[in-house]
């Protein structure tokens, strides 16, 4: 809980809005810093909401080139898909189902089974009390929509350190040494550095690449999906230094 509400409050657009509360109440005292902050948090939340600034810092952690889509691939034992995200309510489905990121993931990781015949591993927890665990629901997705099997089901992690610590524990006891691993391009560095901290050998699978950051001019104009991208980045970001401070 804590966690959350220190991201809530970092990322934009809360954290644009509470700089331009305190300036505002700051401007009585101190008028030219109380302006300075406003006009800081309303250029924070402008340039934070564009989709030059939020594909900028999507495209900067995109480190892992996409593999051959035809070929050969590189050798690995099997295959392990992360989970993002939930579509708690599902109400066309009659329940929870796995949301847009994860399923972008389950797919290329369905057609990397087909392609290869590697046993395929889903990982990720309940994404809410009293609802099937993400890694569920992905079996379920990858058997009925994508005619792939699914050997293994990690149903316990939180985060990307658990998602790679309870997974390794299923692939040593299968004697599974090198994955394909699969999550979205931008998530992918700090999913490598995890399993590999689990001995666990990664051969990058990324998926769901943003592609270039400036289009045209409306790419410096303020949209909810440059703002989503900016939080996905954030958080990325965020992740990173939270595993290399807690070691």
């Amino acid at each position: 809980m804590l966690r959350r509400l220190c991201e809530t409050l970092l990322l934009p657009p809360a954290s644009a809005l509470w700089l331009l509360l305190l300036g505002t109440l700051l401007r009585r005292r101190w008028p030219r810093f109380g302006r300075a902050m406003q006009v800081f948090a309303f250029g924070w939340l402008w340039a934070a909401s564009t989709p030059a600034v939020g594909g900028w810092l999507l495209a900067a952690l995109q480190t892992s080139p996409a593999l051959p889509p035809h070929g050969a691939l590189p050798a690995a034992d099997a295959i392990v898909v992360l989970s993002a995200e939930a579509d708690r309510g599902g109400a066309e489905y009659g329940g929870a189902v796995v949301g847009p990121t994860t399923l972008q993931r389950l797919r290329y990781g369905a057609a990397l089974q087909r392609r290869t015949g590697l046993p395929m591993l889903c990982s990720g927890g309940a994404p809410g009390t009293g609802l099937p665990s993400l890694a569920a629901l992905m079996a379920q997705a990858a058997t009925a929509e994508f005619g792939v099997p699914v050997r293994w089901r990690e149903e316990r992690s939180a985060d990307t350190r658990e998602n790679a610590a309870f997974s390794a524990e299923l692939l040593r006891e299968a004697g599974v040494r090198r994955v394909l691993l699969v999550t979205s391009a931008w998530h992918m560095p700090r999913a490598v550095g995890c399993f590999e901290r689990m001995q666990i050998e990664v051969v990058a699978a990324p998926t769901g690449f943003r592609g270039p950051a400036v289009e045209d001019w409306t790419s410096f104009v303020p949209r909810w999906s440059g703002l989503r991208d900016t939080c996905l980045a954030l958080h990325e970001l965020g992740g990173r230094l939270a595993y290399w401070l807690g070691g």
